[in-house]
């Protein structure tokens, strides 16, 4: 969508005089765009897909009673060919753009913000879809990497079969896995910070149902990904005191946001496409090398 024409949506959904407007670089399935009206900020969202947004309205609908910084929706509906979300603003940065200037202190503080929020969330009594089961998580992670790094060719696919018979040694952790609700999709994005706290959890597009370890697995590989220490990653898993069975189930989500972040690379989503090159390449064969010697000593030591 073009900012002209995302423009023309706001002001004749809104019935103001849009100021500014501009568009996010964040956002690969929809278009994203901040924009200012009459002194205050929006976020509008706006994608082709049919009920885009229904899912999105009804979760921060739910999630109302947990308490916690979430946009409030303004209007929703279509607009010509576009389905569109205008939310409220949220101030903040995500924690990935300004994770550099950040005290350890405040990861800290951050960390036991982050799995308060988890917890509230997973005590909501929202049911999983009636065909939920945790092994198929995996098995589509797994084979969309599959199908992604085939056709890109830029990792070794043989990658996602090491994985895949890691994912046959984890089956009795993987098949005492509950329903259980949070959010799956904050990493180094989608989760705002201000002055060392979180001011906003973004892009609630879907609820994730099972076990929430994968947030941090996905934020572990997302921060080595972007050569930052994981400092933050320690003090969640502090908080969430793990037993010795889900630090084998942490290495294995990391090895499986590896393979799913090389499966991205130098895919196209709308009208951008993932960058990729060798220095990107090198850098992501050596994170799941980093994870899979990880995993091969905690096998020793079980020996």
């Amino acid at each position: 969508m073009e900012i002209i024409k995302a423009g023309q949506l706001f002001e004749n959904v809104m019935k103001v005089k849009v100021f500014s407007i501009e568009r996010c670089n964040t956002g690969i399935g929809n278009y994203v765009f901040i924009v200012t009206a009459e002194n205050n900020k929006y976020i509008l969202r706006s994608s082709l897909e049919k009920d885009a947004y229904e899912n999105t309205v009804y979760l921060l609908k739910e999630l109302e009673v947990c308490d916690i910084p979430i946009p409030k929706v303004i209007k929703y509906g279509q607009y010509d060919e576009y389905r569109y979300l205008i939310l409220s603003y949220l101030l903040g940065e995500d924690i990935g753009k300004i994770y550099q200037d950040l005290k350890d202190s405040e990861k800290r503080q951050i960390a036991k913000e982050v799995v308060a929020i988890q917890n509230k969330v997973s005590a909501l009594k929202i049911q999983a879809p009636d065909d939920w089961n945790w092994n198929s998580f995996a098995d589509e992670m797994l084979g969309r990497a599959y199908e992604l790094i085939s056709n890109n060719g830029f990792f070794d696919v043989s990658k996602v079969e090491e994985v895949s018979n890691i994912l046959k040694e984890m089956q009795p952790y993987i098949s005492s896995v509950k329903p259980i609700p949070y959010l799956d999709d904050i990493s180094t994005k989608n989760l705002l910070i201000e002055n060392g706290h979180v001011s906003g959890v973004i892009d609630i597009d879907w609820m994730g149902f099972g076990d929430k370890l994968t947030f941090v697995a996905m934020t572990e590989v997302a921060l080595l990904n972007m050569n930052l220490d994981t400092n933050y990653v320690d003090y969640l898993l502090e908080e969430m005191n793990l037993n010795s069975e889900q630090k084998r189930a942490f290495i294995f989500y990391c090895l499986l946001f590896c393979v799913d972040f090389m499966g991205e690379r130098g895919t196209q989503y709308l009208d951008k496409v993932v960058p990729v090159n060798q220095e990107i390449t090198d850098r992501l064969n050596s994170i799941y090398d980093y994870f899979m010697s990880q995993w091969k000593n905690l096998k020793k030591q079980m020996m």
